[in-house]
């Protein structure tokens, strides 16, 4: 017979995820004792390095409890742990209706969100309903640290501030739900300004961080290394495109990657990425369109790579939408092609910048 320790550990040892939420119980989890029943409950210590720890990591920390919403926050005040969650979900919700609405509000797949739970049928509860969680019993706490998917292998300044970003889109969010208007009038009002333009050697390993940790807004999936996209990068046959956004809340960071290959007389897109944070923003739209635009300037023809998953079918629709046709099938891999007679189209809700001075062609929205 198999121990229950045993049981509990081979997931998480044999788990290749990359884990971008950790959800936390409080009721004799972040803290011990049951808050509605006696309000002296005391800290967990070990918790607290372990949230800052993972919070420094671009790890983002959450809360699923049933408890009364205001006697917990004014708690977590107390305790001076309540700026490092974002989208707190404390109610009577069943725990895997608030981890769904964790997901959604951080725009991520249950696969990247980890349960921390002391209670045996609310884990049991949420590994049946989301099969996909990764849920750890709260006495294996101290062992968080040290778990493959809990340990990313870049830690880049944009990730010690994702926290801030999320803040911010969740200030993004508010001011959308109480707007006026027309969802581009929304868009309008934000002063988006996206800066495209060839990565340098500082920007590679959020370049590196974003191929391991998108899946969504991917076009292959294709998991180059950092050393690989180092070599796209001083490559002659290549262009690797980061791209960053801003807005009127704060910036978002760098947010997308476009590795294309530059043949003599075919380019081809063999990776175009977004961070699922701007999905509603168009902005991987308009990378795309910069590319086309680069091709015909250079006067190629445009092939773009897809491979599907479960998840990535908007960047197929993406390709599509913006005068794609497929060429062929070679397995799982798709290759479509451009007619190149026509440019690429821009939203006028965004100013465009190109970071690199040759890149200057018809009539994008170029600013300096």
């Amino acid at each position: 017979m198999t121990s229950s320790s045993q049981t509990r550990a081979s997931p998480v040892e044999n788990d290749s995820r990359t884990i971008k939420c950790v959800v936390w119980d409080l009721d004799n989890t972040l803290w011990n004792g049951i808050l509605v029943e006696d309000e002296a409950v005391t800290i967990n210590q070990n918790v607290i390095d372990v949230i800052k720890q993972l919070d420094s990591r671009g790890i983002v920390n959450s809360i699923a409890s049933k408890n009364e919403n205001d006697l917990a926050w004014a708690k977590l005040v107390d305790f001076g742990l309540a700026e490092y969650f974002v989208f707190p979900e404390i109610n009577w919700n069943s725990k895997a209706q608030s981890i769904l609405a964790i997901a959604a509000n951080m725009n991520i797949g249950l696969d990247a969100i980890s349960f921390v739970d002391d209670d045996a049928f609310e884990l049991e509860e949420v590994r049946f309903t989301h099969p996909s969680v990764l849920c750890i019993e709260s006495d294996r706490i101290e062992q968080i640290l040290d778990m493959p998917m809990m340990n990313p292998r870049f830690v880049t300044s944009e990730a010690k501030a994702r926290r801030a970003m999320y803040v911010a889109d969740a200030e993004r969010t508010k001011s959308e739900l109480a707007f006026q208007g027309s969802s581009e009038e929304f868009l309008s009002s934000l002063n988006m300004v996206l800066t495209i333009r060839d990565a340098r050697d500082e920007d590679l390993e959020r370049a590196a961080e974003l191929v391991l940790r998108t899946h969504q807004l991917n076009t292959t999936g294709y998991a180059f290394s950092f050393n690989e996209l180092d070599a796209f990068r001083t490559s002659p046959s290549h262009r690797l495109l980061v791209s960053s956004l801003e807005d009127r809340f704060g910036s978002y960071g760098t947010i997308g990657v476009a590795l294309v290959h530059c043949g003599e007389r075919v380019w081809t897109i063999r990776l175009l990425l977004m961070s699922c944070r701007v999905m509603s923003r168009g902005v991987g739209t308009i990378v795309l369109n910069h590319v086309i635009d680069l091709a015909r300037a250079a006067g190629t023809q445009l092939r773009a790579e897809f491979v599907p998953n479960e998840r990535n079918r908007m960047m197929y629709v993406s390709l599509r939408f913006n005068g794609f046709r497929e060429e062929f099938r070679q397995g799982d891999r798709i290759v479509l092609h451009r007619d190149m007679s026509a440019g690429g189209s821009y939203p006028e809700y965004v100013t465009l910048k190109l970071g690199n001075a040759s890149d200057t062609y018809g009539s994008a929205p170029a600013s300096p």
